[in-house]
């Protein structure tokens, strides 16, 4: 299952050169995981009111074609890997008029996190403290296909 957000470039995200700070594609990142997991009915607050947080410890990023002030970027997220210590996204960058999957993405990244108690920071296994977020994302998971491997 994959899940599309909606990102207005603001002028403040961009650099000197007029294109999107290659940093700030790690907030657009944020903001589609958050609405992917309200998308699979499992929103990232339920997690944290059971005391729980899931930090990056991961990132890896891939940039294409820049997005400038003013474009409109849609965010396609979906989980690649699921165990019960990491949980791995994948997303596609893409300006808003290109197509989707067909048309060559701006941006591609994954990112990996893990689930820490909010106290301790110490590691914790999704399948015991919040089983049914790691049921969900066994449902929705798409792993990667050789050819993108």
């Amino acid at each position: 299952m994959q899940a599309r957000t909606t990102i207005h470039v603001r002028y403040g995200e961009t650099d000197m050169m007029g294109i999107v700070y290659h940093a700030n594609y790690l907030l657009y990142f944020e903001d589609a995981r958050t609405d992917f997991l309200k998308t699979i009915g499992c929103p990232y607050s339920d997690l944290e009111e059971a005391g729980f947080l899931s930090p990056v410890v991961n990132v890896d990023i891939s940039y294409g074609a820049p997005l400038t002030y003013g474009d409109t970027a849609i965010v396609q997220t979906r989980v690649i890997e699921s165990r019960p210590t990491r949980t791995v996204y994948a997303y596609e960058v893409y300006k808003q008029g290109q197509e989707i999957g067909a048309d060559k993405p701006c941006c591609t990244a994954t990112t990996t996190h893990c689930v820490v108690d909010a106290k301790t920071f110490r590691p914790q296994s999704i399948k015991k403290v919040a089983p049914k977020l790691y049921e969900r994302y066994l449902e929705v998971m798409e792993p990667l296909e050789e050819k993108e491997a």
